[in-house]
């Protein structure tokens, strides 16, 4: 198939477009490169040994936007293209709606335009809110408590509206828990701006001697050692939901929304124990006052998208802190 994959040269974008690739797709990567860089196109030509395609441009243009899937044909989309740092959606609410939701209409308007129906969409366990109950499926209550969340929470059912209006449309809603981990290669990982908002990339920052320590937001949650837990999966298994994804849409009209996610949950003591394991470093921490809005627990039921994908994680805590650690040592 002719996959285009807007945000294609982030983080999840880029390791779902070596999936994609390795099982026989053409894939185009569109981007705007403001939380990227054009270095890779080649990082992903030496994983795969096919140079990916890459078109520079803005979701929020349309018109680029046509042009680009007229031009090669794209049969299905995988929409990654988006603002995703909570803190700073309280701060910027503004850029948060016109990317994320503003950008979402573009791109449809867009593939309504050449007649492409097929859409995989990037969203989150953010819209769940604070738990009501673990693990969390599908029928869970959405709650957003944040501007990123409700920027997802709103695409969605942008797109649930637009599914029901049309039966023609095919769309897939994947619901992220906690993506860490890199490509087992090293070229190809997680790169945050300034200090990580995310934990493991955090972690290996202080393992690597980059940063002093680890600051842990609580201990004194109702875990087994007081520190939040979480649902972490490898990059790589949630980049292989996404081909199980598109595979499904050729068969199937309508919206779903998916949790891809372990089932799994790990506190931030436990990743830090296996971290240092993984890199043979010590990981220093402090612990500090909870952060507003933080939960105690929060993990995914997977069981949808083991029955409609045919998928499930494979991949240990052991390899997401591994491939971390070479990612982060290497000479990417």
């Amino acid at each position: 198939m002719e996959l285009l994959l807007t945000g294609g040269m982030g983080y999840i974008g880029s390791h779902t477009a070596v999936s994609l690739t390795l099982a026989g797709h053409r894939v185009v990567l569109y981007d705007n490169l403001v939380k990227s860089a054009e270095v890779m196109v080649e990082r992903l030509e030496r994983i795969t040994g096919i140079s990916p395609l890459f078109v520079s441009g803005d979701v929020r243009d349309t018109d680029h936007l046509t042009d680009t899937l007229r031009h090669y044909a794209i049969d299905a989309v995988i929409h990654f293209a988006g603002l995703k740092v909570v803190g700073e959606s309280l701060e910027i609410p503004l850029e948060y709606y016109a990317n994320n939701v503003q950008g979402t209409i573009s791109l449809l308007q867009a593939m309504r335009e050449v007649g492409t129906r097929s859409l995989v969409f990037s969203s989150s366990a953010n819209v769940y809110g604070e738990p009501r109950y673990l693990p969390v499926d599908e029928a869970h209550p959405t709650g957003v408590t944040n501007p990123y969340g409700r920027t997802k929470l709103h695409v969605e059912e942008i797109l649930f509206d637009l599914a029901r209006s049309d039966p023609s449309w095919r769309i897939i809603c994947l619901r992220y828990f906690n993506p860490v981990g890199a490509h087992e290669s090293g070229l190809i990982g997680e790169t945050p701006q300034g200090i990580p908002n995310n934990l493991m990339p955090y972690i290996a920052r202080v393992a690597s001697g980059e940063l002093a320590e680890l600051l842990v937001f609580g201990d004194d949650y109702p875990t087994p050692d007081g520190t939040g837990v979480r649902d972490f999966i490898h990059v790589m298994d949630l980049a292989e939901g996404h081909a199980s994804a598109v595979a499904y849409l050729t068969g199937h009209s309508g919206w779903q929304a998916i949790n891809l996610g372990t089932g799994q949950g790990y506190s931030v003591l436990e990743m830090v124990r296996a971290f240092e394991a993984a890199s043979g470093r010590p990981v220093p921490y402090r612990i500090a006052p909870r952060r507003p809005g933080d939960s105690a627990s929060c993990y995914a039921n997977p069981e949808k998208a083991l029955r409609l994908l045919d998928w499930s994680a494979r991949r240990s805590l052991a390899d997401m802190c591994a491939s971390t650690w070479a990612f982060q040592s290497g000479s990417h």
